[in-house]
């Protein structure tokens, strides 16, 4: 590689980083160092959360940047060391474009009473709505898997359940912050609000709360790892636990998703544990033989070439 066409990705997300070097074949290539693509012709960074504002790829210029660090409190286990990372390739490469992707953007499309809370019109009218994520994940996803009505699970140190109608995004489980949906690697999911007032009220601060629902939830809280090969080969009760917890919420968010589409054609699986975790996946469609025949698909997530293409549009 080292075209001028080459597009570096850089890829920050809740559990690594990641730099690759997508050409304008859409072949990529792992960098090991922001020095390993100094001929790239601009960088693509992967950015979690664009807010209301960050719906289409954005040259990022210091304006940029600092409206991204006001949304930083919207996923911090993404954004922090997203940030981290721009600012240190924009360090290495200041003589290359840099352009945010935003995985927010693919569900711009999720219709209004999809979207919107239930909650105070005083609080709605603070950006408090539905956003979803993994939206480069699944963009990629419905490419291979050409069908009018299918629904993505991205299953990996994040999760999240997609329905896609014709190409296009009509609901997902993650809603405003990434913490939203079904459990995840450290991330608990969806919680009872009541049962979060009630630990604050008896003294657990909101620094503790926020630790908590971030990074010691989801698969680690229930049986103390987030790996799950780990878990799948333990004969720990608690292990049994986290993967029938898992695996029975994924399968009622397909199965919800049912209910935005009018019906399944297929269920795509991607990320981590969609990919390889074959025994996760089968527990997941057992939940669901009651809706019927549809088609089931693995698909390698490519989060890079989505966003390399994005960053193009603007060169």
């Amino acid at each position: 590689m080292g075209r001028l066409s080459d597009v570096l990705v850089v890829n920050a997300g809740s559990t690594s980083l990641k730099l690759s070097v997508v050409d304008d074949a859409e072949r990529s290539e792992a960098v090991a160092s922001l020095g390993d693509a100094s001929h790239v012709s601009a960088v693509a960074h992967r950015i979690v959360h664009g807010g209301s504002r960050f719906v289409e790829p954005t040259p990022i210029d210091d304006d940029v940047v600092a409206a991204l660090h006001e949304l930083v409190e919207l996923a911090p286990l993404h954004m922090r060391p997203a940030l981290e990372a721009l600012a240190d390739a924009r360090r290495s490469l200041p003589h290359l474009p840099h352009v945010a992707v935003f995985d927010t953007a693919f569900h711009r499309t999720i219709p209004e009473h999809a979207a919107t809370y239930a909650l105070p019109s005083a609080w709605r009218a603070r950006g408090i709505r539905r956003y979803g994520f993994h939206g480069l994940s699944v963009a990629w996803a419905v490419e291979q898997v050409q069908l009018p009505r299918l629904v993505v699970c991205h299953l990996g140190g994040g999760c999240s359940v997609t329905a896609v109608r014709d190409g296009r995004s009509v609901d997902t489980t993650m809603g405003f912050s990434p913490l939203e949906g079904v459990p995840m690697g450290t991330r608990a999911g969806s919680v009872d609000p009541g049962a979060l007032l009630y630990l604050m009220q008896h003294g657990v601060s909101l620094s503790e709360l926020e630790t908590g629902l971030e990074r010691e939830s989801g698969l680690r809280g229930l049986a103390g790892t987030n790996d799950v090969a780990e878990l799948v080969a333990s004969r720990e009760p608690n292990a049994h636990l986290a993967l029938a917890v898992f695996s029975y919420r994924v399968a009622q968010a397909v199965a919800g998703m049912a209910t935005a589409l009018g019906g399944i054609d297929a269920v795509v699986f991607t990320g981590g544990i969609g990919e390889h975790a074959g025994s996760v996946r089968e527990t997941i469609l057992e939940h669901l033989r009651f809706l019927g025949s549809f088609e089931v698909q693995v698909v390698a997530a490519r989060e890079d070439v989505i966003a390399a293409r994005a960053a193009r549009t603007l060169l």
